[in-house]
């Protein structure tokens, strides 16, 4: 059985994280996903939604097989316990595909990593998007 793991934000779901976990759950038997513990979200501004909330939406996709909330000071301590056999970054991700490899290599870890470069290319495939449209609307 190959255990797959796709990780991210999740903060208000759209078409473009269903392509995301598609194409992950294509890649093996079994997805896992990690929601990022809003406490580790440092690359961009912390999610409006609570942790609690974006778990619960991930978990009832479909093609997700199990969802996990991440741990508050170790992103790789979820790792551990999955054990998982390929790793897949979506288009956007900000890890490097070597970098992150080498990291599980130190930890003694030997999952792959692939980078999901399928994805949806409508406007609101974007939380960023979805947001400022929310807002410009409100200011109307």
């Amino acid at each position: 059985m190959v255990k797959v793991l796709a990780t991210g934000t999740f903060d208000i779901l759209h078409p473009g994280h269903l392509a995301y976990l598609r194409e992950a759950k294509r890649l093996g038997d079994e997805l896992y996903v990690i929601v990022s513990n809003s406490a580790t979200v440092m690359h961009k501004p912390k999610p409006l939604l609570p942790d609690e909330q974006r778990l619960e939406m991930v978990a009832a996709i479909k093609d997700v097989d199990h969802a996990i909330l991440g741990d508050e000071k170790d992103m790789f301590k979820p790792l551990e316990t999955i054990k998982p056999d390929i790793i897949a970054l979506g288009f956007d991700q900000h890890f490097s595909e070597e970098i992150l490899e080498s990291e599980l290599q130190e930890r003694g870890m030997s999952a792959k990593v692939v980078r999901i470069n399928a994805r949806r290319s409508e406007y609101f495939c974007d939380t960023s998007a979805i947001i400022n449209q929310i807002l410009k609307k409100a200011m109307r």
